[in-house]
C-alpha cells in the first residue's frame, strides 16, 4: 500500500504542478483573468499549484488566490497544515494597500538628502 505524502512549501523537490507558461499568464493576470485560467485545471492540480505559489516570495499572493479556487478538504489533503492555513488566508478580506497614503512620514529618499544654503 503506498501512502500518500502531502506537501510542504519547504520541500526542494516539490516541482511546479502545471506548465510554465500557465505560471507566468497567471503571474500577469487580474484576478478575474486568474480565474478564468484556473478554470480548467483540476482542484486537486489548482491545490499543489496553490502550494508551489505560495512557496515563493514573489508569487505568495498568487498561490493565496490561487487557493481560494479550492476547498479546504482538498487544500489540507494536499499540504496538511500549509494547505490549512492557505485555506484560511485565502478566505480572508482582501486589505487595500496603504502605500503612499501617508504625507512624507516614513518615505525614504535615494537621491540623498536635501540641504540648502
Amino acid at each position: 500500500m503506498t501512502q500518500d505524502r502531502t506537501l510542504s512549501i519547504d520541500d526542494p523537490a516539490l516541482e511546479c504542478p502545471v506548465a510554465p507558461d500557465v505560471v507566468g499568464r497567471l503571474i500577469k493576470a487580474d484576478p478575474e483573468g486568474a480565474v478564468f485560467l484556473l478554470e480548467g485545471i483540476p482542484e486537486a492540480t489548482r491545490a499543489r499549484l496553490a502550494v508551489w505559489l505560495y512557496g515563493r516570495s514573489h508569487t505568495h499572493a498568487i498561490g493565496v488566490r490561487v487557493a481560494s479556487t479550492c476547498d479546504g478538504a482538498t487544500l489540507r489533503r494536499t499540504a496538511g497544515v500549509v494547505g490549512n492555513a492557505l485555506f484560511d488566508l485565502s478566505r480572508r478580506p482582501q486589505v487595500a494597500t496603504s502605500q503612499g497614503t501617508r504625507s512624507g512620514a516614513g518615505r525614504i529618499s535615494l537621491g540623498g538628502s536635501l540641504r540648502r544654503a
